[in-house]
């Protein structure tokens, strides 16, 4: 039976009317003429404002259809709208507020004349115009209408110069400028970049109009132009009654110019603000608009505007109200308003004030990880101890694009619900983003399909294979080749076979794993894309069947009704893909089926956030992680300001240093903001971040022991408060991970008594009987699921395949030999770290050597200038460091030339001499000795030497290279025949050496000499014997820990069980 929906309109409630007090009743009684009214934090400034906009309604019998009311975002235009409607207690024609964008966008729509547009205008999004001025700047040269100077042609391509001329164009129509005068005041300043910029600038205003384009300054200054016509302006005076505006302090001079137009004659005009909390001042802000505005809009006989400052706060006590003046002393200036006012409203005292006098903390830590340690930790005490909601709760921080993401993996892994706002991060960036775009993008472009695109689809959700499932399709696929060419050839890398099979899931067909099923799914959504891609189908329609291919959607469905962070989670990554399927449909009504290709491109260069149609705020009990900046105009009871440090906050840079936007005025160039003008920007910033808490504040920075390290910053100073320096990590997580990981560290410590124990164990079994939803609370706490009681396993794959010989190089039989775990660890398991700068400068030695006893190179001159030129590619910890390495590198480099120069005892044979030879073990073990050596040659008596080339700082004593393993194996492998094609059929042995490249004196190297092996008793050579004992660990499978000379250096030794500060993986 299918389900029948009806939508019913809710029924209109009128509110009632609230209490005031003395100073907002005067504002809602101001009889006409213009009106400033600061308002400080909590002071109850929109209630005000929604009182004077009724009681002009409901007593001076003016119509809401000729009130204004305007503000700066969706959402405050939404929340405005919808409480005055409430108090009117009905509907009116036309929208009671909106934001001055949507205003100007109607002004256009309505009063412009119908021939200019002949079709509705399209505001383009901050990333879309961000990626339209990056098209016009990448141009090819021979298609551009603007010549920028040669000194900024190579930065044309960046996005930070996108960025700047950005910047420049919003700033000169904010001034009125339009193009030919940003071009005139370039060429009287003597500035080329202005002219070209104000070139390009009517290059970038023709294309957007040719689109049928707008961008958010443009609209502005059109509309403004429009306003300041006679006609209009006489037209919008009778129209509009009284004018209401909020957050004042956030207008930029173009907006200031349109109020002008609207209601400059004295009329009703009623504005709302607060100068300590101009914080956008990036965007074109100017706190000189409520600062001037007495002075600015004069009531009809002249006199300045009336200005009424809000003198109660209901945010906060009287402790967070005094942390938050004494930031505010330092912001400064007063503009034209009257000493008095200005310090009435500096000075709210609180009233009715909910929760007390609150309570303000101060904290440093040693690191960021142990301050985001400690702010979860304080998050969920709160929570649980003090029963505040997570919903009441936020983190604050000054940039999102550097803290956010960290901070959000911190508190998620702690167990802290989070919700940060879907604009907070570039589009592209988004995880569910990537993944639809790397899929669509190899489909577009098969070429695009390497091996490590192929292994992030098929652990993508689209693919939904895990680490596991995807070495095991490797291994198949593998194992399959080898059946399929037997010996003729060796089998092709694991990626390079999945990316064929992705390619064409046929080749997957006789694979019955579940790895592979998911793999050929996958496989054939790629092939489906691609069909519908050569049909000619847009970037939406074959997104949608990339998302609508596979279980994906459901999954994210489930997860959301499950409730908790896989919601969270959920939500997050169906917010971005219907934020991405949206951009795929303005892109294509835009672009006329510009293609896919292009589609992607704008999507891969968007590095802005975008800015969404609505603000979705919060979702659930969850805590608000956001900017600083975004948290302006909201409220909760707890508030931690993180990352308060003197390297970020303040943040002094110039902004747009290249192009200096900050020094265009309307009549040209103008000083640039001094770094106390960019101080007050930064202190308002933090006074806004502060005074969002209702209860409790706490700010925090790492205050790093390290004499470079991160310090907090000055701001702190301002607080006046003692600050509570933490040097380490909470001693047990507050979540029930952590509660756990206690129990189960004390029930295993042999220190613990028995009755403790005891106890911990009890407590562990009752956490196992403990449930949600019929999901145990904590799988965790169940012995079952502890590694180290559980059964080892034995993988079905051997290590090294039991039907082929055993393959050895001599640095696997050296780390074998000095611990085996070491080497399974690094060789096996591939967790070895980045190559060092050690092992760069060992490479580079190596090959200029091969180089030189090859002939390739003439001498030690050319050699130090091949060294030149490939040294800047080695990375060290300091420059000094990589001064004094290539002072030793020189050194050796001149050493090993003199050394080979003169050898007249010995003949050159090869240098880089491949080998590969197999051998049987005395056990019957059959193993295949592979590698090359540095240098062969041959003594007097027609012997091989073989040479080995150190470079290491600490030379091994004789006895060490006596017993050298390595060189011991390239013994074996002369006389096992493996330098036949070099050396001649049945030559004799005659030693090895290392050559020690660092070290030596009258200018040569260190040589350590290895005698020729002699057989022990048994007839068998001591690296015969190291060989099968390495061949019994490999085929045992058994690789223990072993103490050695290295054991200080090595990257394992935090799971070394051998190390008394490592441990078991297990435990």
């Amino acid at each position: 039976m299918s389900a029948t929906y009806r939508f019913e309109r809710s029924s209109s409630v009128m509110t009632d009317r609230v209490c005031l007090d003395e100073a907002q009743q005067t504002v809602v009684d101001h009889p006409a003429g213009p009106l400033l009214v600061l308002a400080g934090p909590g002071t109850g400034k929109t209630t005000t404002l929604v009182e004077a906009v009724v009681k002009r309604v409901e007593s001076r019998g003016i119509s809401p259809d000729e009130l204004l009311v305007l503000t700066f975002s969706r959402k405050a235009a939404a929340d405005l709208r919808d409480r005055i409607t409430s108090r009117l207690g009905r509907t009116c024609s036309a929208p009671l507020s909106s934001t001055f964008h949507s205003f100007c966008y109607s002004l256009l729509r309505h009063l412009q004349p119908r021939e200019l547009y002949s079709e509705p205008l399209r505001l383009l999004s901050a990333p879309e115009q961000d990626v339209a001025l990056r098209e016009l700047l990448t141009a090819p040269r021979d298609s551009r209408k603007v010549d920028w100077p040669a000194s900024l042609e190579r930065a044309l391509d960046t996005r930070g110069f996108a960025r700047e001329v950005h910047t420049v164009l919003a700033r000169a129509r904010e001034r009125g400028l339009e193009p030919a005068d940003l071009t005139r005041i370039g060429s009287e300043s003597d500035r080329p970049e202005w002219v070209a910029a104000g070139l390009f600038m009517a290059d970038y205003v023709e294309v957007l109009d040719w689109a049928g384009s707008i961008d958010y300054s443009e609209l502005v200054h059109r509309a403004v132009l429009l306003a300041e016509t006679p006609e209009v302006r006489a037209h919008l005076r009778a129209r509009y009654s009284a004018v209401f505006v909020d957050e004042y302090q956030d207008t930029d001079p173009s907006q200031v110019r349109l109020l002008q137009a609207i209601a400059g004659d004295g009329r009703d005009l009623v504005v709302v603000g607060d100068p300590d909390q101009s914080i956008y001042a990036f965007r074109g802000a100017d706190v000189r608009g409520i600062l001037d505005f007495p002075s600015q809009f004069r009531r009809s006989d002249g006199g300045p505007a009336d200005v009424v400052a809000l003198e109660t706060t209901r945010r906060f006590g009287n402790r967070l109200l005094t942390a938050s003046r004494r930031v505010a002393t330092g912001i400064g200036v007063k503009g034209s308003i009257d000493r008095e006012t200005f310090q009435r409203f500096r000075n709210p005292a609180p009233h009715s004030v909910v929760y007390g006098e609150g309570e303000l903390d101060v904290c440093t830590f040693s690191s960021s990880g142990a301050e985001s340690d400690h702010i979860a930790d304080i998050l969920r005490r709160a929570h649980l101890e003090d029963g505040i909601p997570w919903s009441e709760m936020a983190v604050v921080v000054r940039s999102g694009v550097t803290s956010i993401p960290g901070l959000r993996r911190a508190l998620v892994g702690t167990g802290v619900p989070v919700e940060v706002a879907a604009d907070e991060i570039p589009l592209c960036r988004e995880p569910a983003v990537r993944t639809l775009s790397a899929a669509l993008r190899c489909s577009v472009d098969p070429s695009r399909l390497d091996a490590d695109l192929v292994r992030a689809l098929l652990m993508s959700p689209l693919g939904d294979l895990d680490a596991a499932q995807v070495r095991q399709l490797g291994r198949d696929l593998r194992r399959r080749e080898r059946q399929v060419h037997g010996a003729e050839r060796l089998p092709r890398s694991s990626g390079v076979l999945m990316q064929e099979a992705l390619s064409d899931s046929v080749l997957l067909a006789d694979l019955q794993s579940e790895a592979a099923v998911k793999a050929a799914q996958l496989g054939r959504l790629l092939a489906s894309a691609r069909i519908l891609l050569a049909s000619g189908a847009p970037a939406e329609e074959v997104l949608w069947e990339l998302w609508s291919g596979t279980p994906w959607p459901s999954r994210l469905r489930s997860a959301v009704e499950r409730g908790g962070a896989a919601a969270r989670a959920g939500h997050r990554d169906l917010d971005a893909v219907c934020a991405l399927f949206d951009v795929a449909a303005r892109a294509e009504a835009k672009r006329e089926r510009a293609g896919v290709a292009a589609f992607l491109d704008s999507i891969e260069q968007q590095q802005i956030p975008a800015d969404t149609l609505a603000d979705r705020g919060a979702r659930g009990d969850a805590v608000r992680l956001l900017t600083a900046h975004r948290s302006k105009g909201l409220e909760w009871r707890l508030v931690v300001v993180a990352s308060v440090q003197q390297s970020t906050w303040p943040d002094l840079r110039r902004r747009g240093t290249l192009l200096q936007a900050d020094r265009l005025g309307a009549e040209g160039l103008v000083e640039p903001l001094t770094p106390s003008a960019m101080l007050a920007e930064e202190r308002r910033l933090f006074y806004v971040a502060l005074t969002r808490a209702k209860e409790r504040l706490v700010v925090t920075a790492v205050a790093s022991p390290e004499p470079d390290g991160e310090q907090p910053s000055r701001f702190l100073d301002d607080l006046r408060q003692t600050v509570e320096h933490h040097p380490g990590r909470p001693r047990r997580p507050f979540s029930l991970a952590g509660l756990v990981g206690e129990l189960r560290r004390v029930t295993a410590d042999p220190r613990s008594s028995d009755a403790l124990r005891a106890a911990a164990a009890a407590r562990l079994v009752r956490l196992t009987q403990c449930s949600v939803r019929g999901e145990p609370l904590s799988g965790f706490a169940d012995p079952q699921t502890w590694w180290g009681l559980r059964a080892d396993t034995t993988s079905p794959d051997p290590v090294r395949p039991d039907d082929e010989p055993l393959k050895l190089s001599a640095s696997s039989l050296s780390g074998l030999k000095d611990c085996p775990l070491r080497w399974f660890l690094s060789r096996e398991a591939s967790g070895e770290s980045a190559r060092s700068s050690s092992l760069g400068f060992g490479s580079v030695l190596h090959v200029l050597a091969h180089h030189l006893g090859s002939g390739e190179t003439a001498d030690a001159d050319a050699m130090v200038e091949c060294l030149d030129d490939v040294w800047s590619q080695l990375q060290f910890d300091s420059p000094w460091i990589a001064r004094r390495e290539r002072t030793a590198a020189e050194a050796a480099i001149r050493r090993f030339a003199a050394w080979h120069n003169s050898r007249p005892h010995r003949t050159f044979v090869g240098s880089e001499v491949p080998f590969e030879v197999e051998t049987k073990l005395d056990d019957g073990e059959r193993v295949v000795l592979a590698g090359r050596v540095d240098r062969l040659e041959t003594d007097e008596q027609g012997r091989v030497v073989v040479v080995d080339y150190k470079t290491t700082k600490n030379l091994p004593s004789g006895a060490l290279v006596a017993a050298d393993v390595q060189l011991g194996l390239y013994q074996l492998v002369v006389e096992a025949g493996g330098f036949a094609g070099q050396c001649g059929e049945g030559a004799k042995v005659g030693g090895a050496e290392l050559v020690q490249l660092r070290s030596g004196d009258s200018g040569l190297p260190q040589v350590q000499h290895q005698e020729p092996p002699v057989p022990d008793e048994d007839g068998r050579m001591p690296v015969e014997v190291q060989l099968l004992k390495a061949a019994a660990v490999v085929r045992g499978e058994f690789f223990p820990a072993t103490e050695n000379n290295y054991c200080s250096r090595c990257t394992f030794v935090r799971i070394c069980p051998a190390q008394q500060r490592g441990g078991s993986v297990l435990t």
